[in-house]
């Protein structure tokens, strides 16, 4: 078996639905590794995912682009029956187990949408479980109970969190995700993505996006790296 590349990735666990997606592996790893997720309407093949796992991989860092056990379950459909958000933290916990045994390095959680909102819960009841998270697209207000923001562990999320968010999401602008964001505890930063909507990915940015968001990523797990580079950058324009 090849140690580079992407192939499929299934394993059982014993309990409830197993681990199922794809693992890429980089040609020159870093050892850290990331556990990638999906919204309530994808799966693991969707554009977005394919293309910062590919990023991401490109970057040196180990990828498990995985579907979530409602996904496993319902190969249509979001998710619904009681339990499910359980249920899918829980196989956010196996796949970061696993991803463990295979980067030896740090571990990241990032997710998209609904995948993106059972992140940051799992990391807000398991601090230290990762070191920081990746909130693509956060689905801030329910569609149809936008007086009812999705934030109340916000106040309990310890675990430094990205938030990537589209000036033209309908699930919240950034003014109200500057507000809501502003209540956690730890660490935190908000990614613009200019004309975006809530899929983040379009034409137009195709090409860059993913690059981006592997680069901000990359300063905000190393603040000080960042800070240095840019202080590097200002003295070469002097």
């Amino acid at each position: 078996m090849s140690r580079t590349g992407v192939r499929k990735f299934k394993e059982s666990t014993g309990e409830g639905p197993g681990i199922r997606g794809y693992l890429h592996m980089p040609k020159a790893a870093s050892g850290d590794g990331l556990v990638l997720t999906h919204g309530a309407g994808q799966n693991c093949d969707s554009p977005l995912l394919v293309a910062l796992a590919t990023a991401f991989c490109g970057a040196g860092m180990t990828v498990l682009r995985c579907d979530l056990p409602f996904r496993q379950v319902r190969p249509n459909g979001p998710p619904g029956w009681h339990g499910c958000a359980e249920s899918d933290r829980q196989g956010l916990r196996r796949a970061i187990e696993t991803l463990r045994k295979i980067a030896p390095g740090r571990i990241f959680l990032a997710g998209h949408s609904y995948g993106g909102r059972q992140s940051s819960m799992l990391a807000a009841e398991e601090p230290g479980l990762v070191e920081a998270i990746l909130v693509l697209a956060y689905p801030l207000k329910p569609p149809k109970r936008p007086q009812a923001p999705r934030t109340a562990h916000f106040a309990t999320l310890k675990t430094p969190a990205l938030f990537v968010h589209g000036t033209g999401d309908g699930f919240g602008t950034i003014d109200e995700m500057t507000a809501a964001i502003a209540v956690i505890p730890a660490r935190t930063q908000l990614m613009p993505v200019e004309r975006a909507g809530h899929e983040l990915l379009t034409k137009a940015n195709a090409s860059e996006l993913p690059e981006k968001i592997v680069e901000a990523f990359g300063a905000f797990q190393n603040p000080a790296d960042a800070e240095r580079k840019e202080k590097s950058k200002r003295q070469g324009r002097g």
